[in-house]
């Protein structure tokens, strides 16, 4: 049992207050258990947590709650035995029992004010852990295959996935920012021939378009371009495309059999690999080039674009697969070629190789998979659709036949956005062209909007966007409220350099006792939790933890600049009062930046 007890000034980030009063805890357990007043084999599993409500102080403990039984003593007697053997502590004012057997700690002024130096010195660091601390992560997010602009469902997954890398390597991850490219699916080849008919309506043809094909401007767009670069070079009569194809839905067939039909005959015309990649390639690289723009404009940027085709290429993929047959996890029926799945938790059993010889998506998956552990990460969080829940079994199972430990692979899904104006439901279709797309998100609301928004709500909730309120420059907009808090900093800078008065923080350090007004407590109290906020975002995988505490802390200074003169006449009060307000910036700044959320000056 650890007996060693922190007596040193708080100034360590994150745990450093609860790794304090645990250690507070386990003596007095320590001392109880050797006068014989307690019995245990090994240190319980207790927690110290931040307090529900300030009235009972600022952590609490279930420790009494966790041994009670054990001890044959009622929770509350107990809690009071362990309260009395705390032993004193420069940081703690008090120790109390609270409901049924809470043990609440309340900590001085002295260690509260002392965050005040802890923010000021640590600036944007304050709330960190030490970079590369933690293992290496490979963050894999957005995603969407190339065959059209973002639109706003992809959105909610940017803002998601940006933010938990942030917080992430906030928390002393080294973190890698991964886009995985799906350049040799299905959906690029409806793409492709998707193009080809708008190239052929721009050549004076027309031929029928599919239901299932994709519809945007964006295609229309694409085919100009393609004719600007081959003329009539892939130009054919309609009557040739059409020749023979099967049915399609309205003519009473089947969509999916037509379409792929009609891909074919598209590569059967077009005459050759090459000529057919230059149509696919155009789509393709169009496409990820908006993406690309789409996404920095967003403030998102991806530090790899992983090519599927680069799975085949480097090896990946028969490395995986020979993998699992040297494991004996794959198994041979109807000419396929099978993983045994069901065998590591799985629904059923995945085809690996088809009956022609083909790799399916699966064997794609278990590449890319194979892939982030050989180029040496530590761990692969994925960051997938609502719809792609399925997923989460699969990938554990593939990485238990691969002989990687499925605790290392982490799926979070992230569940539908819907946009609201003026109460009403936007309708979305990525075929049909109906629909909103990120770029007219960003320049309807502004990136801050949007991202603050998306990360307000888990990301297992579905969530409603609300276009208006967005807009608004109201106390209900949590963007403005938080960003107008940090600007009211810099104006109440402003307003003290016309008075010729400037801060000085060793003067601000040396006043900091003067900050007794209950308010002021209150802003001390919730800087010195901010460190332990960003790490329960970050191991949560939850932004919204940061955004809702920004709301709180803003309201907090609000409520004080409102209440509290902070220019005055005094000079060592004002140089605190100042101090107090340049801290609670930098934190929401902080705060801000992990959201990839920026801080006006000005609003």
């Amino acid at each position: 049992m650890r007996t060693a007890i922190v007596r040193g000034p708080l100034y360590a980030p994150c745990a450093a207050v609860k790794d304090h009063l645990r250690e507070l805890v386990l003596q007095a357990l320590l001392d109880m258990k050797r006068a014989g007043e307690l019995s245990f084999e090994s240190e319980p599993d207790f927690v110290i947590e931040r307090s529900k409500s300030r009235e009972h102080g600022d952590y609490a403990s279930n420790v009494a709650l966790l041994l009670s039984k054990a001890a044959g003593r009622k929770p509350r007697e107990l809690a009071e035995a362990i309260a009395r053997t705390v032993p004193k502590s420069q940081h703690i004012e008090g120790v109390e029992v609270a409901g049924p057997g809470f043990i609440n700690f309340r900590l001085n002024q002295a260690c509260r004010i002392g965050t005040l130096r802890r923010v000021l010195e640590q600036g944007e660091r304050y709330g960190c852990q030490p970079e590369d601390s933690r293992e290496s992560v490979t963050v894999e997010f957005v995603s969407a295959n190339p065959n059209g602009p973002l639109h706003v469902g992809h959105g909610r997954g940017a803002a998601y996935g940006a933010s938990v890398a942030n917080l992430l390597e906030a928390y002393g991850h080294s973190v890698q920012r991964e886009y995985y490219v799906n350049d040799a699916g299905r959906q690029m080849d409806i793409l492709a021939v998707s193009v080809w008919l708008r190239y052929l309506e721009l050549c004076g043809e027309q031929p029928r378009f599919p239901d299932n094909g994709y519809k945007g401007d964006y295609v229309v767009g694409i085919a100009r371009d393609l004719r600007s670069a081959v003329g009539d070079g892939f130009r054919h009569r309609a009557s040739e495309v059409e020749a023979k194809l099967p049915a399609d839905e309205s003519q009473g067939g089947d969509k999916e059999i037509h379409i792929d039909a009609l891909i074919e005959r598209c590569k059967q015309l077009l005459g050759s690999e090459a000529n057919y990649r230059k149509l696919f390639d155009k789509g393709l690289h169009w496409c990820l080039k908006l993406i690309r723009e789409d996404l920095v404009d967003f403030g998102v940027v991806h530090d790899n674009w992983f090519s599927e085709r680069s799975l085949m290429t480097g090896g990946y993929v028969q490395r995986a697969i020979e993998t699992l047959d040297k494991a004996g996890h794959l198994y041979e029926q109807d000419g396929a070629l099978w993983f045994r799945a069901t065998a590591f938790g799985d629904d059923k059993d995945r085809v690996v190789r088809r009956e022609n010889g083909v790799t399916t998506y699966f064997a794609s998956d278990l590449g890319y998979l194979l892939s982030k552990f050989e180029r040496g990460f530590e761990r692969a969080l994925y960051i997938f659709g609502a719809d792609h829940h399925g997923y989460i079994a699969r990938l554990k199972a593939a990485a238990q036949g691969l002989g990687l430990d499925p605790a290392k692979i982490e799926i979070q899904l992230v569940q539908f956005a819907v946009l609201f104006r003026g109460g009403e439901k936007v309708q979305m279709s990525t075929r049909s062209g109906q629909f909103v797309t990120l770029s007219e998100l960003r320049e309807d609301v502004g990136s801050d909007a949007a991202r603050l928004c998306y990360v307000l709500r888990g990301n297992d909730q579905h969530l409603d966007f609300d276009l208006d309120l967005a807009k608004s420059q109201s106390n209900e907009n949590p963007v403005y409220y938080i960003q107008y808090a940090h600007a009211r900093v810099h104006a109440l800078l402003r307003q003290a350099a016309e008075k010729h008065w400037s801060f000085n923080r060793t003067a601000c350090d040396a006043a900091r006792a003067k900050l007794i007004d209950p308010r002021e407590d209150e802003l001390l109290g919730d800087l010195m939790r901010y460190p332990e906020v960003v790490e329960a975002a970050a191991l949560g995988r939850a932004p919204q933890v940061i955004a809702n505490y920004l709301r709180e802390l803003a309201a907090s200074f609000h409520s004080y600049y409102n209440a509290v003169a902070i220019l005055v006449p005094e000079e060592e009060l004002r140089q605190a009062r100042l101090g107090l307000c340049i801290a609670v910036r930098q934190v929401l700044a902080n705060g801000l930046r992990l959201l990839g959320v920026s801080a006006p000056e000005r609003m």
